[in-house]
């Protein structure tokens, strides 16, 4: 009789336990999202020639010293009275997924119209110290600015295993007149699986009431995409998951009107379009619609709305490599034109230098890609970040009103 008695008392102990993380869990990741609006950026321009572009700006941002690969960049507009016009974020190091990878920044100084030298300003030591557990290496960082003016980043990092076992960390900046330098606000509460598989990638929307819905996805076995809610001092609220399918990734989401969002998204499937899900209220539901007719080489895409009916979208537009990037242009967010190529390679690039034993010379074959754009909306000019060939972030700059 005692082994029966002990076997239930180990089940209800068990279902115990399950009811306990389950009610931390949901305690912790905070209520369905409820209605939101959607916030445009302050316009300058007649609205009627915001399909116009004329470039006015075009380089690499400064890399940090002794670091040959980046990746995954994000922008954020500063206001008027800040000394930047445009701060941009990535990661960077020897190479993805080094253990040297860090969160590198730069601004476009309004002064003197150049990028100013990239600094570290996150690094998984540092992280690892804060969070009270280490850190094996960090990815995306997203950049987002909240209602005082202070700058959030939330930024993948891993443990043990691959990408797919990611959480999503939360850093707000020290001082907003200061060097960039940024503390932990927390590990996201998105799964009672210790928070691990979600991923961010793109822009948040921006919300009337000073918050946003950030867009994150989950991704291991399964892929969806997940729309979170944070106020506007960057308290998160509540998640909601954006799709039924499990082979959807990055959501990029774009305003249609104030309650009417879509998202874009990176398609894992063979032959995949640019896929779409979207809310009619304010991001409270989803739903799956019908893709793009603009294929996705299992890419990341970027989306910016201006205003309802000006909405722009940075793509890969070739069907089985990201050698070409374009920028596209669309009044329904449906139907799409082509405004600009932003980055385009014929084959695969060669860099040809010395080795430091031999003082022979070395072939080296760079990746073909131009990749995970950025857009943002500042100075009265439309913003374009991306990976050059793995190794930089380009960025472009463009007047919408053909001025």
């Amino acid at each position: 009789m005692g082994l029966p008695n002990t076997f239930s008392m180990r089940l209800l102990l068990g279902m115990c336990f399950f009811v306990v993380v389950m009610g931390w869990d949901f305690a912790h990741r905070g209520t369905p999202n409820p209605p939101a609006q959607a916030l445009w950026p302050d316009l300058r321009s007649p609205p009627g020639f915001l399909q116009k572009l004329r470039l006015r700006g075009q380089g690499q941002i400064p890399m940090p010293p002794h670091t040959p690969a980046a990746h995954a960049s994000s922008l954020v507009a500063m206001p008027v009275s800040h000394p930047y016009v445009v701060l941009a974020f990535w990661f960077a190091g020897t190479k993805e997924s080094a253990p040297d990878v860090g969160i590198a920044a730069s601004g476009f100084d309004r002064a003197t119209q150049q990028w100013q030298p990239a600094q570290m300003v996150v690094n998984r030591h540092d992280l690892g110290r804060q969070l009270g557990f280490a850190v094996r290496r960090l990815g995306n960082p997203v950049a987002w600015l909240d209602a005082t003016g202070k700058v959030h980043l939330f930024v993948v990092a891993t443990g043990l295993g691959g990408w797919a076992a990611s959480r999503i960390v939360q850093l707000s900046q020290r001082q907003t007149n200061s060097a960039l330098s940024f503390d932990v606000v927390r590990v996201l509460p998105l799964s009672w699986w210790w928070n691990t598989s979600f991923l961010v990638r793109t822009a948040p929307l921006a919300l009337q009431d000073g918050g946003m819905v950030l867009p994150v996805y989950f991704e291991l076995g399964l892929k969806y995409p997940v729309a979170l809610r944070f106020d506007a001092l960057g308290a998160f609220k509540g998640m909601t998951r954006m799709s039924a399918r499990t082979y959807l990734l990055q959501p990029t989401i774009i305003a249609q009107n104030a309650t009417h969002w879509l998202a874009l998204l990176r398609n894992q499937q063979t032959n995949g379009k640019i896929a779409v899900v979207q809310t009619q209220d304010g991001g409270q539901h989803w739903d799956d619609g019908h893709d793009l007719n603009l294929v996705n080489p299992d890419a990341s895409v970027a989306a910016l709305a201006l205003s309802p009916g000006q909405m722009w979208l940075a793509h890969n537009s070739s069907p089985n490599s990201r050698h070409v990037l374009d920028l596209s242009y669309s009044v329904d967010g449906q139907h799409w034109q082509r405004m600009q190529t932003l980055a385009q390679s014929s084959g695969t690039d060669v860099s040809i230098h010395d080795t430091e034993e031999a003082n022979l010379e070395e072939v080296t074959l760079l990746p073909n890609e131009f990749s995970y754009p950025s857009l943002a909306w500042a100075d009265n000019s439309l913003w374009v970040s991306y990976t050059h060939q793995r190794s930089s972030i380009a960025w472009q700059r463009f007047s919408v009103d053909g001025r």
